[in-house]
């Protein structure tokens, strides 16, 4: 049996309960998933009572980098990007996984034949680094535009064979010709930036954002005639592979995700 929960702060807006309990119904999965709130610096106290009982946890902001930290077992995948959303219980110690990666990857690939060639990614955080490993290629150029030069030297790890530059924070030709464009920021960053959509892009626009929905840039993306993959799609991608880690069991995961999408796009 299951027994998982999401932890973040804030907490209360999170689908990731609904996605976890209708997919285990759907998959016929004794399970139990809830949320708790733990703020930032509280992860290693929360768990110390967590020893037995539990399969695992999903993790969201701010605890995505003071995981790594508190994990006895990292990925090397989570060590490359410093960043980790799933803790998973292996006999005595806590494994800490990154399903982030494999989620943009899967949510771009159910839509989208071949890998970009070009992406732009928003934001240089935990989920940037995330993003910039999913697409890493050498067939793929990577830039960033962001605001924080601090961040260029994890960003650059996060990749091991696509070319990456970092590009001012500013509205530019970028936008129109890059193959796919991802926002990491929290909402609202992007909004200045939609009035400055003039002509319909060439790429798609893969906003991490689910709530609110559709955020103001991509609804101007949208207008524009370009295509818009959705947080949401990203939420249900990266929920299945946690769900792959708690459950230990095969299953169709496109046929999933059309299931969790009609689900969750009602909520």
């Amino acid at each position: 049996m299951i027994n998982a929960a999401v932890l973040g702060s804030p907490i209360s807006h999170s689908l990731s309960p609904q996605l976890h309990m209708s997919a285990y119904k759907h998959l016929d999965i004794s399970g139990n998933y809830g949320s708790f709130d733990v703020p930032a610096g509280s992860l290693r106290d929360f768990l110390k009572d967590k020893a037995s009982g539990w399969t695992g946890f999903s993790l969201t902001m701010p605890l995505k980098e003071e995981v790594l930290s508190v994990a006895e077992v990292i990925d090397p995948l989570v060590q490359r990007i410093q960043s980790g959303n799933t803790l998973v219980r292996q006999g005595d110690l806590w494994s800490l996984h990154s399903t982030d990666v494999r989620g943009f990857q899967s949510a771009w690939g159910y839509q989208n034949p071949s890998k970009p060639k070009s992406v732009l990614i928003v934001g240089s955080g935990a989920t940037a680094r995330a993003a910039a490993a999913a697409f890493d290629d050498t067939d793929t150029a990577i830039s960033v535009i962001h605001r924080n030069t601090e961040r260029e030297r994890s960003m650059r790890a996060s990749v091991n064979l696509s070319s990456i530059k970092f590009l001012p924070w500013q509205f530019s030709n970028d936008f129109y010709e890059s193959d796919l464009i991802i926002n990491t920021t929290p909402k609202a960053v992007l909004d200045s930036f939609a009035e400055e959509i003039s002509y319909k892009p060439k790429g798609t626009f893969f906003d991490v954002i689910y709530n609110p929905w559709p955020t103001r840039f991509a609804n101007a993306w949208t207008k524009s005639g370009s295509t818009v993959i959705s947080g949401l799609d990203l939420l249900i991608a990266q929920g299945i592979e946690q769900i792959k880690l708690f459950s230990g069991i095969d299953f169709d995961q496109q046929e999933l995700s059309v299931f969790l999408k009609r689900e969750l796009a009602s909520k």
